[in-house]
């Protein structure tokens, strides 16, 4: 997948080039040891008491910090991991702010495509503009901090599933004329599929309080 960055306050790294980048640890047992911990930490504190303020500012937090920071912590965690988890809301919120139209496209194919009720348990408009789309992954990231964190794991999955329907069909619809657009959608489907498989065991493993 080619995940795409806006322009924020400070230079950041591209979504996709963090995703697979490796930081430099003497001792990567101490460092997932601090990806876990922070994770449970952050969480446990807005939940228990999700103030408005703190809430607006971790949603919009690489609008205003970047990626390099939420990277830095839990980028190599475990995708079925709490820290895994968050890592991969922030990436995906990441991608769809940076281009909402595109997304938006995506969206829409997919939901006109797709074989179950994953648009409906997203909870997009049908259809989305590229701004209800903006607002609904801010949705379901707060929903992580303020309502049933499993049920906004599904929510993204559910959302990752729409969204990897919609660039296999547009892979196919660019094969013949555009080969290199089409592995561009292909690789992009195959991504948001991956992470739909894991947001969805992290939910289980939230309900079995299994995610650590």
């Amino acid at each position: 997948m080619t995940d795409p960055s806006r322009e924020f306050h400070k230079p950041v790294r591209r979504p996709a080039e963090l995703f697979d980048r490796l930081f430099a640890a003497d001792d990567p047992a101490e460092v997932s040891r601090a990806a876990h911990s922070t994770a449970q930490a952050l969480l446990s504190r807005v939940r228990e008491d999700p103030s408005a303020e703190v809430v607006d500012r971790l949603v919009a937090f690489t609008d205003e910090n970047g990626i390099d920071d939420i990277a830095e912590l839990w980028s190599r965690s475990p995708a079925r991991s709490l820290p895994g988890a968050l890592w991969r809301l922030y990436l995906l919120q990441l991608m769809i702010h940076d281009d909402p139209q595109t997304a938006a496209l995506l969206y829409e194919r997919g939901r006109t495509m797709i074989p179950s009720s994953d648009p409906v348990v997203a909870g997009a408009p049908s259809p989305a503009s590229p701004e209800e789309l903006v607002q609904l992954i801010d949705t379901i990231l707060r929903g992580l901090f303020t309502g049933d964190f499993a049920v906004a794991l599904d929510r993204a999955a559910a959302f990752c599933r729409v969204q990897a329907a919609g660039a296999t069909y547009l892979a196919d619809d660019y094969e013949a004329t555009e080969p290199e657009r089409a592995s561009t959608f292909t690789s992009r489907a195959l991504r948001l599929s991956t992470y739909a498989n894991d947001l969805a065991a992290c939910a289980a493993l939230w309900r079995r309080e299994s995610l650590t």
